[in-house]
């Protein structure tokens, strides 16, 4: 069976969300820094919600540690994490625009790399990466919106992952209290819930729903 054409997935999306929703997920920008748990799976929901303007963000490459827990399959060992990502987004979603960078974040180089993007999707494993990239956007990107998360690790239970309202411009998604560091570390489930409410959270800013 050959590929849909833009034009038929549209419509398809558009009959699932309404045409207005779906006009504005597929004009919205997003920016998914870091391609791991969290990422890969948020990723993966923006792409099947129809937002089609997506530029993903990380250096790392796929490890057998990885499979666990991440959107990448054991013939993706060893690639870039960019480019393994991308070819899965785009089986799924095939006239989606994806910008890769495979390339570390820092202080030195947000700036530029980021700032053509509407939504910011803080997506990071280490929490000294995390608070460096959500400190250099509310300081120096005020205009954006950002979505992070914080707190997945363990057995506890699901409910304890909350979408919270920070900012204006800042959502936060998780239980705010598990690290992987205490022991248990990251079980796919608790990731992929943390995942979704993080794209979700990214679906309702675009659709102009802001309050949680």
């Amino acid at each position: 069976m050959s590929i849909p054409s833009r034009e038929e997935m549209y419509a398809a999306l558009a009959e699932r969300h309404g045409a207005e929703l779906q006009a504005k997920l597929s004009r919205a920008s997003v920016a998914v820094c870091g391609l791991g748990g969290l990422g890969s799976n948020i990723a993966i929901a923006l792409a099947r919600a129809g937002v089609w303007k997506m530029h993903i963000i990380d250096f790392d490459r796929v490890d057998i540690s990885n499979l666990n827990r991440q959107q990448y399959f054991p013939e993706q060992l060893g690639q870039p994490k960019t480019e393994a990502l991308s070819d899965t987004l785009k089986r799924i979603a095939p006239y989606c625009e994806i910008k890769k960078d495979d390339i570390k974040l820092s202080e030195e180089n947000m700036q530029d790399i980021l700032s053509d993007e509407d939504i910011i999707v803080e997506a990071f494993d280490k929490a000294d990466q995390k608070a460096m990239l959500v400190n250099f956007v509310l300081e120096n990107m005020p205009e954006k919106y950002l979505v992070a998360g914080s707190g997945m690790a363990g057995l506890a239970p699901s409910n304890m992952i909350k979408t919270k309202r920070i900012t204006k411009r800042f959502y936060l998604c998780g239980d705010g209290v598990s690290d992987i560091a205490d022991g248990m570390g990251l079980v796919s489930s608790r990731v992929l819930i943390c995942a979704a409410h993080q794209a979700h959270a990214v679906i309702r800013i675009i659709a102009g729903e802001y309050e949680i």
